[in-house]
C-alpha cells in the first residue's frame, strides 16, 4: 500500500511540530524542515488545524503548535482520515474504466480491504508522540535545509 503525499507530510508535520518543544515553527520552517513545497505544507497544516491536531497563529510570535489531541493522536486513524476508508481497487470502474467483469464473484475484493484494515490496525496503538521518540525526535530536530535550485 502506498501513502498519498498529503497523509505522508501530515505525518511528518506533526512528528517534526511534536519535538518544537517551546519553539513554534511557521508552517515555511516546517516545509523547510520536511523538504516539501510551502502551498503543500500550508494545505496539510490547515488541514490538521481544522481537526485540532495542532494550532497556527499568525503574526509576530506565532508558529504552529501541537495539540495534546495531536500528540496523542492513533497514527492509524490519521491515515485512515486523510486516505479514506475506500477499496484498495476499483472494482466498479470510473470515468475512464469499465467496470470489472469479475466484481460479483470475485473474493480479491475482499481480501484486499481485510488486508487494508490489517494495516490500519497495525498503525492504531502507535501515536504521534511514539513516532517523535528517540532516537528519531533529535534526528527531526537536526535534519539539514535543503536548497533546491541551486543557491
Amino acid at each position: 500500500m502506498r501513502l498519498l503525499r498529503s497523509t505522508d507530510l501530515a505525518l511528518r508535520v506533526l512528528m517534526r511540530l511534536a519535538v518544537a518543544g517551546g519553539s513554534q515553527p511557521t508552517t515555511r520552517d516546517v516545509a523547510a524542515a520536511v523538504d516539501v513545497p510551502y502551498t503543500h505544507a500550508a494545505k496539510v497544516v490547515a488541514d490538521l488545524r481544522h481537526r485540532g491536531l495542532l494550532t497556527a497563529r499568525r503574526g509576530r510570535g506565532g508558529g504552529l503548535t501541537l495539540t495534546e489531541k495531536g500528540r496523542g493522536a492513533s497514527v492509524g486513524a490519521l491515515v485512515r482520515a486523510f486516505e479514506g476508508e475506500g477499496d484498495v481497487v476499483d472494482c466498479e470502474g470510473g470515468s475512464a474504466t469499465a467496470p470489472c467483469p469479475l466484481r460479483s464473484d470475485c473474493r480479491l475484493r475482499g481480501a484486499l480491504r481485510r488486508a487494508q484494515e490489517a494495516f490500519f490496525a497495525s498503525l492504531d496503538p502507535i501515536t504521534v508522540a511514539d513516532l517523535a521518540a528517540d532516537p528519531t525526535g533529535p534526528l527531526l530536530l537536526g535534519v539539514p535545509r535543503v536548497r533546491q535550485g541551486g543557491a
